[in-house]
């Protein structure tokens, strides 16, 4: 097997140099002002629940979750599948965890189509 192959495996393995969904755990604050989130364990899933709106377009709502099941990827990022239960879609998702930032970037389409946002944590 190839070095660059174990790479990914030895970085989820290594608990120093990845991150763990217990990072993503609280209240999030979306860049564009509009939405706030927290985000905490589901059963054996990791959830993301609206908790206020601001605005927007009406297409989101107080009380909408997003359902992520998510591993540690590389340093400082989990990655993995979410579902919209609302929409009825599922995502590709990357969420890369800094300090009190967090990004997350949702794809469809085999990654062909993909969108970042970013958060700041509520204290």
């Amino acid at each position: 097997m190839r070095l660059s192959a174990l790479v990914p495996v030895l970085i989820a393995l290594n608990p120093v140099h990845a991150v763990q969904a217990q990072e993503i755990t609280g209240k999030w604050a979306r860049s564009d002002g509009v939405a706030q989130v927290r985000i905490a364990p589901c059963g054996s899933q990791i959830c993301a629940v609206n908790t206020a709106i601001k605005g927007g377009d009406g297409s989101e709502k107080v009380g909408d979750r997003l359902v992520m099941n998510v591993k540690p990827a590389a340093a400082n990022m989990l990655s993995g599948t979410a579902y919209d239960p609302q929409r009825k879609m599922s995502y590709n998702i990357d969420i890369t965890v800094a300090e009190n930032q967090l990004s997350t970037k949702g794809c469809v389409l085999g990654r062909l189509l993909c969108k970042a946002v970013s958060w700041s944590r509520i204290k």
